[in-house]
């Protein structure tokens, strides 16, 4: 979501080899640790800018992260099979980022980055809807797990709920809608060409309403915290193509939980927030239930495979 507190990325093949697990995992967290550090530097930016902007700002980052990996290994990787696919990819995720960010400036992040990771099952939902995918009544039950988890971490009624996490519940569901769109271009896409298409759309989609939201920055503060949100975005997202690239994507895919971790880190050492029990609670009951909907998923496509 963009910010993407859980993985951003179509878990479809791309055109290399994986053959490097290890060195894939080591990058995806690396890329997680960057993510982490590019959304606490968005909240912070949200308290003197617009977020609008800062939606922009983080893109930038992205689509420079996207022109390094172009510059690095060819524009045939911009040569797709379902353009108007591809676009309507990037417009939801620069919807997804939006959502996220405005949540930023009102809720702690790791609260946030606890409630996004409810994506995945709504995956599993549109899924079964949309594309008829067959789940059976085990990962419904995880899928219905994972939603309580997600009530316990916003807790509605208990005088703990700010309106703000609702974005992040949009945010969650427009990813859901992105990864979709992943698996509808994933027999002729690459990882690489979905996440170019998706950053190079975002970013223009941004750049619209800049003229009426834009605040040039006086304080050397902010700007710092500019250049670190561009930086930790654009590193961040070469990483995680690189992951996708030398390493399977099955194995990566449960690290998107890490999130939590650097969330809680990030927040604790700027604004001194650490997640109360009940967040806890609510986040390792998502997790479980988000590892077994991986793991079933996993057991169903080795049996399709064989």
């Amino acid at each position: 979501m963009p910010t993407p507190p859980v993985a951003p990325y179509p878990l479809a093949p791309s055109d290399a080899p994986r053959v490097d697990n290890l060195r894939g995992i080591v990058l995806m967290l690396l890329g997680f640790f960057l993510f982490a550090a590019c959304d606490i530097q968005a909240k912070v930016l949200t308290e003197t800018l617009n977020p609008f902007q800062v939606v922009w700002l983080r893109n930038i980052g992205l689509c420079l992260g996207v022109l390094v990996m172009l510059a690095l290994r060819g524009t045939h990787l911009l040569r797709t099979t379902n353009p108007v696919l591809q676009v309507m990819r990037g417009l939801v995720a620069a919807v997804s980022a939006a959502c996220f960010i405005f949540a930023l400036r009102y809720v702690p992040l790791a609260d946030a980055v606890a409630v996004s990771f409810v994506a995945p099952f709504m995956v599993t939902v549109l899924g079964a809807l949309l594309l008829r995918e067959p789940v059976g009544p085990r990962r419904w039950g995880a899928v219905a797990v994972g939603f309580l988890g997600m009530l316990i971490v916003i807790r509605p009624g208990y005088g703990v709920f700010h309106p703000a996490i609702l974005l992040v519940v949009l945010a969650a569901m427009a990813f859901s809608a992105r990864q979709i769109l992943s698996r509808w271009l994933s027999g002729g896409d690459g990882v690489a060409t979905t996440v170019a298409y998706t950053s190079l759309t975002a970013t223009a989609a941004a750049s619209l309403v800049q003229p009426f939201v834009w605040t040039t920055p006086t304080d050397p503060g902010v700007w710092a915290l500019i250049v670190g949100l561009a930086v930790t975005a654009g590193l961040g997202e070469v990483f995680v193509i690189r992951a996708l690239d030398v390493a399977q994507a099955v194995v990566l895919a449960p690290l998107q939980y890490t999130m939590i971790l650097w969330g809680t880190f990030y927040g604790y050492m700027v604004y001194s927030d650490l997640p109360d029990a009940w967040t806890l609670g609510g986040c390792a009951v998502i997790v479980a239930s988000g590892l077994y909907t991986l793991h079933r998923e996993r057991q169903v496509a080795r049996r399709a495979a064989g």
